[in-house]
């Protein structure tokens, strides 16, 4: 009866002890983090003044630290990324929403793209002149429609539909895209050659676009691009920004990327999928894979650009082959970087 009455303590005292030791076993914190970009290009210190890097300096950083914050607190990487890029859409900085460059025929044209890492759903808009906030709409169309990608009139219907904020082209008009406007239309009539600080002005009217690529403590990540295209663009001209693949990928196995850049090329590259299609077939580091497809496969075609992206363990990259890239991230543990110039 002794040896009865002593056990059942015992054997209790043995399972309090394998119990407290698993509670306090540290565990390790979920990584996450976000990436974003407000377009690359022909970005010169020397043609910078110290008021117009202040700024946009200061909306990079307002918008990451939106979908930061929503990370922080446990929200997903696809709200993460949408807020952000709401803040540059909002801004007439960046040529998306509120800043988009005009068409030939001195209209808006906006395009944006989002995909989900965790199940491979994506969506995307393209031509459209009507919705605030393009990135939305691409989201709503992943969500609520059968199709991937929907254009022009149809897309601003559907989006009115859906009850996104619908607006009038002339919301997205500014002094400053109807000035560069006039200027490249200018350059291209003229017969004689143009002085390279014009050649480069012209050239940087082929690209820039807002991006966002985010991981969530869930380990879920995700991507979305918004962009008003190419200024002085003809022909319902459609570059890489609503293009999954190109423009904007995102899968929960390798990395989410955005990219931006001369669009033709980037479509030729299919960048964004390659990334991760490297860094899922061959091994390679996210950083490895997109200095290999932006110098390699880009530039070699004669495109230049960059990507942002992060991979599933909170890595990023932010590879450009060309002089600047306004771009900005932030880690699990707040620590931000805002960067513009190539060699920052």
């Amino acid at each position: 009866m002794r040896f009865k009455y002593l056990s059942i303590p015992f054997f209790i005292l043995i399972l309090i002890g394998c119990d407290s030791s698993s509670e306090n076993k540290p565990t390790q914190p979920e990584p996450f983090g976000i990436v974003i970009h407000g377009g690359a290009g022909t970005i010169l210190r020397e043609n910078m003044t110290a008021e117009n890097e202040a700024a946009y300096r200061s909306v990079l950083a307002e918008a990451i630290k939106v979908g930061h914050k929503i990370l922080e607190n446990g929200g997903s990487s696809q709200e993460a990324v949408e807020k952000t890029i709401h803040v540059m859409e909002d801004s007439p900085l960046f040529n998306a929403g509120k800043g988009a460059v005009l068409t030939a025929d001195e209209t808006i044209e906006l395009d944006a793209s989002f995909m989900n890492g965790e199940t491979l759903d994506a969506g995307a808009i393209s031509g459209v002149r009507t919705i605030k906030h393009p990135i939305s709409a691409a989201i709503k169309v992943m969500e609520n429609s059968p199709h991937v990608m929907l254009s022009g009139k149809g897309a601003d219907q559907f989006a009115a539909e859906q009850g996104l904020e619908i607006v009038a082209p002339e919301y997205f008009y500014t002094d400053r895209r109807i000035n560069a406007l006039k200027r490249v239309k200018e350059a291209e009539n003229k017969e004689q050659e143009t002085t390279l600080l014009e050649q480069q002005f012209v050239k940087n009217q082929r690209y820039g676009t807002v991006g966002c690529a985010a991981l969530d403590k869930n380990g879920n990540l995700a991507a979305g691009t918004s962009t008003g295209g190419m200024t002085n663009k003809k022909w319902n001209r459609i570059g890489d920004a609503p293009i999954i693949g190109a423009g904007t990928y995102a899968n929960n196995a390798s990395c989410a990327i955005s990219a931006t850049g001369w669009g033709e090329f980037f479509i030729r590259s299919v960048v964004a999928y390659d990334i991760s299609a490297l860094m899922e077939y061959k091994g390679l580091t996210i950083q490895e894979a997109a200095k290999i497809v932006i110098h390699e496969k880009v530039a070699k075609l004669g495109g230049d650009g960059g990507v942002v992206g992060i991979d599933n363990q909170g890595n990023i990259a932010m590879e450009m082959n060309s002089p600047g890239m306004y771009r900005a991230h932030m880690d699990s543990k707040g620590n931000l970087s805002v960067k513009i110039y190539q060699d920052e």
